[in-house]
């Protein structure tokens, strides 16, 4: 029977992090950046970018934050699961630290935008930014599948968690693989989006309020 091997502080500290990754990823993308960006007319996109400049450079530090809270995060479910498999944990930590790198080093095509007056150019920027994250995206599915199967293999994280981020790997790399190879389908696939919302919402609040009985078990 694998143990929980951090503290229920740390625990704790990882559900935090896992929330601030929640609402400044879902915040920039859906409520501060989003409503600003049509890819359909770069015109439009740079009168709503300027009337509306302060908004736009904050759901770029709201993306910054993310990347540092994933960063944190990865580094304590590595702690978390590297009794139930170091192999597997090291391999999570990796896939998302390379996921939080990218979308972090994407920013910067947001950021370039802002420098050009030529709407079209600041547009393809930002289409740019759209592609580098789901790139990020990709790795980030293999972090799921690794996750889940640890969560799964851990005994003290409920399975149903384990079963919902791995759901949430095959909805991540679906997308991406669109993006890429079939964007004009990528539009279809969105709805699915809820799925991972949903399953990492659930853990979050596991690792929150961790059951008393895994933390009785649980070691500094």
């Amino acid at each position: 029977m694998n143990t929980l091997s951090i503290s229920p502080q740390q625990s704790r500290f990882a559900g935090v992090c896992y929330l601030v990754i929640i609402l400044c990823g879902v915040g920039s993308e859906v409520a501060l950046r989003g409503p600003l960006i049509d890819f359909g007319s770069a015109e439009q996109t740079m009168q709503a970018i300027n009337a509306e400049h302060m908004r736009f450079r904050l759901s770029i530090m709201a993306d910054v934050v993310m990347a540092l809270a994933d960063a944190a995060l990865a580094v304590l479910l590595f702690l978390m699961f590297r009794s139930v498999s170091a192999g597997l944990a090291l391999g999570a930590l990796v896939f998302r630290l390379l996921q939080s790198g990218l979308i972090a080093a994407g920013l910067l095509n947001l950021q370039a935008a802002l420098f050009f007056d030529d709407a079209e150019h600041a547009l393809s920027f930002m289409a740019l930014h759209a592609y580098g994250y789901d790139l990020g995206l990709i790795f980030f599915a293999v972090n799921c599948f690794l996750t889940a199967v640890l969560i799964v293999r851990s005994g003290f994280v409920p399975r149903f968690l384990g079963i919902g981020i791995g759901l949430s790997g095959v909805v991540y790399l679906t997308g991406s693989v669109l993006r890429f190879v079939a964007p004009d389908m990528h539009g279809f696939i969105a709805p699915a989006y809820v799925l991972p919302l949903i399953a990492e919402t659930a853990f979050c609040l596991w690792l929150l309020v961790l059951p008393r009985q895994s933390r009785r078990t649980a070691t500094a």
